[in-house]
């Protein structure tokens, strides 16, 4: 009963956002395009769906409102942990405009997935996006082989380019593409300085360590250094001197944002504290698959904790009294450095 509660007061909330983002024209304004700085905490947000799998674009938003409660800098939507890649064309269409309407009036930065199979389709994605006037777009490569190669990669990137003067993220992996070519970080300078909204990269390719003390070593060149990877590495990433996280953790939006913030402050203790908490927390999905989507639900900000999966079949686990119990106690860890209200 209680969840049911704040999960009505979220709705409540998420209704306010979608309402005064409808006054707000795109680009004008306190939050025009570039306004909001991209550092520090920018997850990639999970995508809420109705029991029968549909997406639920009211908890969309909701996400959006829950993120600024936390004090998060940006959310990244759709990529990989959105499940980009179980998503219609019409369906990634409508959550841009979800986004970045939810967005504008908070201090949360829109940051919109534009990527495409091809260069034409990622246009297509890129031009909608750029009419709905977000604070930054993000692309993975194309995956089309005939794009698959160094200067494929580089007209794809410079074609989007021509597009958007809005800052541009890379991202330099391909979810389930175990062959594809990553862009190498001579094409991911090159194409900063050709262009100046670019210089910000999302890296999760191998070898993670040497191409991130490369992008580091590039400033001021490179504008943004992401880590990724589902944060598993954060804690080594921030003594590496990147400019903040982006993964498909919102759960926990507030506990890192603590993390940045305890570890930018020189609280190193603490942020390593958190971060033991963090990853004892997302442990558990490994062995209890949807945990994070229960805690969604758990805090007020889905009302299903549904998912998706390939085929169109939805997966809605019936957790065991054991299952909810272990996430229970580990959620219970957590608590200390949950914001009030989130």
């Amino acid at each position: 009963m209680i969840v049911q509660g704040i999960g009505k007061l979220r709705r409540r909330d998420a209704l306010l956002v979608i309402a005064s983002a409808a006054v707000m024209a795109p680009g004008k304004g306190a939050f025009a395009a570039g306004a909001k700085s991209l550092h520090g905490v920018m997850p990639i947000v999970t995508t809420p769906y109705t029991p029968s799998g549909a997406i639920d674009w009211e908890d969309l938003a909701n996400e959006m409102a829950f993120y600024n409660r936390c004090g998060l800098q940006g959310a990244i939507w759709p990529q990989g942990s959105s499940d980009v890649n179980l998503m219609s064309k019409d369906e990634r269409m409508k959550g841009m405009q979800v986004i970045a309407d939810a967005c504008r009036p908070l201090k949360v930065a829109s940051v919109l997935g534009v990527q495409g199979t091809t260069t034409e389709e990622m246009l297509e994605y890129a031009r909608h996006a750029e009419s709905l006037a977000p604070d930054a777009m993000i692309a993975m490569p194309p995956s089309a082989a005939a794009e698959q190669t160094v200067e494929g990669i580089h007209a794809y990137f410079a074609a989007l380019a021509g597009v958007t003067k809005r800052p541009v993220i890379i991202q330099t992996s391909l979810p389930g593409k175990r062959d594809a070519i990553p862009p190498p970080v001579d094409l991911i300078l090159r194409l900063a300085r050709e262009f100046p909204n670019f210089g910000y990269v999302k890296e999760e390719t191998a070898p993670l360590i040497a191409r991130m003390r490369e992008e580091v070593m590039a400033r001021p060149l490179m504008k943004g250094v992401f880590g990724a990877s589902g944060g598993d590495g954060w804690l080594y990433e921030l003594r590496l001197g990147l400019d903040g996280e982006a993964t498909g953790q919102g759960a926990y939006a507030d506990v890192m944002e603590k993390i940045w913030t305890y570890y930018q402050a020189g609280r190193r203790a603490e942020a390593t504290d958190a971060f033991s908490k963090f990853l004892l927390m997302k442990n558990c999905e490994t062995e209890i698959p949807g945990t994070q989507r229960y805690i969604f639900k758990k805090r007020g900000v889905f009302k299903s904790h549904a998912a998706r999966r390939a085929g169109g079949q939805v997966f809605l686990p019936d957790f065991k009294p054991e299952e909810i119990a272990e996430i229970e106690t580990r959620f219970a860890t957590l608590k200390p450095l949950l914001v009030q209200g989130a």
